[in-house]
């Protein structure tokens, strides 16, 4: 159910906040208790779907507040079982806090035997303007809400396989932090879906101040967007490298405990001949010296315009199989949905928003 009007939404809101809205429209305190039921245990999209709420209290609801959950409006099928689904979102101007839905954005499902990724976004496009990634060509649109940010889990047709859930579709998550806190906040609380927030992988280029905010507000993993120790190189892949260099996010990182069972990791795409060769391995090795993490090297998957060589298997293999034996445990990340533009870097709406 699309929100056309001006009744505001119930998804994603607090158990504090609804127990405000049922003391504002006169109704029994526990109603909140049980709207926290249907929305996060049930999924309903209609508030006539709550049916212990009585009729006229229903109808209350009903005269400033709909559910908000819009379901996708088209998916994609990749050759490996990848599903990617195009979300209609209520993009939040910064300026005035209204919200519109004429944008989208779009968010991947992987599964893998007995495991199923949600890969979901943040915003309608990204500030950060990465070299190597679709989304930043797309130029910033909007914030999602955290109503959007949950709907893509909430509408989403495998719900009940997910296993977990990543923040590393479209958008910078620490730039929208407002919201994504908001999102994993009823993702883990007791009184929403009740996850465990190891379930859940946030990801970073690392954004001066923020990044600090959510390692300590929030108990789910952190994963880090390196792609070159090198801080020069770096900064012309990645020109938020001046605002937060590597070394200083790295030095933050240090303060926290990464030792139990929050996991801290770096994503770093491979660029054939620029940043898999010896080298940059035994700089990888010096800036990471004794921080418990992990590194996932990630195919890059070309996009037009952008003159970067891929890196092959052998190099790939190689820069892994060094790191690992210098104490940086290491993985290639396995590749998923390029035939349908799901796969790293590849998630764009810039012509669906103009629509």
């Amino acid at each position: 159910m699309e929100n056309n009007d001006d009744r505001k939404v119930l998804l994603g809101l607090s158990l504090d906040e609804l127990r405000a809205i049922v003391h504002d429209l006169g109704m029994p305190a526990f109603t909140a208790g049980q709207m926290l039921k249907w929305l996060y245990q049930q999924h309903v999209t209609d508030i006539d779907e709550m049916t212990n709420i009585s009729k006229a209290n229903r109808e209350r609801l009903k005269a400033y507040y709909v559910v908000g959950a819009m379901a996708p409006i088209d998916c994609q099928r990749s050759t490996d079982g990848t599903i990617k689904y195009l979300f209609p979102v209520r993009c939040q101007d910064t300026e005035t806090d209204e919200t519109e839905t004429r944008h989208f954005v779009e968010t991947v499902f992987i599964p893998d035997g007995d495991r199923a990724t949600l890969c979901v976004s943040c915003q309608v496009g990204c500030k950060m303007n990465c070299l190597f990634c679709q989304t930043g060509k797309q130029g910033f649109e909007g914030h999602l809400t955290a109503a959007d940010i949950l709907n893509q889990i909430y509408a989403l047709p495998e719900r009940e396989r997910l296993t977990n859930i990543v923040f590393m579709g479209q958008g910078e998550p620490m730039d929208n932090l407002n919201a994504v806190l908001r999102a994993t906040e009823i993702l883990t609380a007791d009184y929403g879906y009740g996850w465990s927030p190891r379930r859940i992988t946030v990801s970073s280029v690392g954004v001066k101040n923020k990044l600090q905010r959510f390692l300590d507000e929030s108990e789910c993993h952190v994963a880090i967007s390196m792609h070159s120790p090198l801080p020069e190189q770096r900064r012309k892949l990645m020109p938020a490298e001046a605002q937060m260099s590597i070394a200083d996010v790295v030095a933050l990182l240090r303060q926290y405990d990464f030792s139990h069972q929050r996991r801290c990791s770096f994503e770093y795409i491979c660029f054939g001949g620029l940043n898999d060769t010896p080298v940059f391995g035994r700089e990888i090795v010096r800036l990471l010296q004794g921080l418990d993490c992990r590194v996932n090297l990630i195919r890059f998957h070309e996009i037009p315009g952008v003159d970067l060589p891929a890196s092959d298997e052998r190099r790939m293999e190689a820069l892994r199989d060094y790191l690992t034996a210098h104490g940086v445990f290491t993985t290639i990340r396995a590749s998923r949905g390029q035939d349908i533009f799901a796969a790293c870097g590849l998630l764009s709406t810039a012509r669906k928003s103009k629509i």
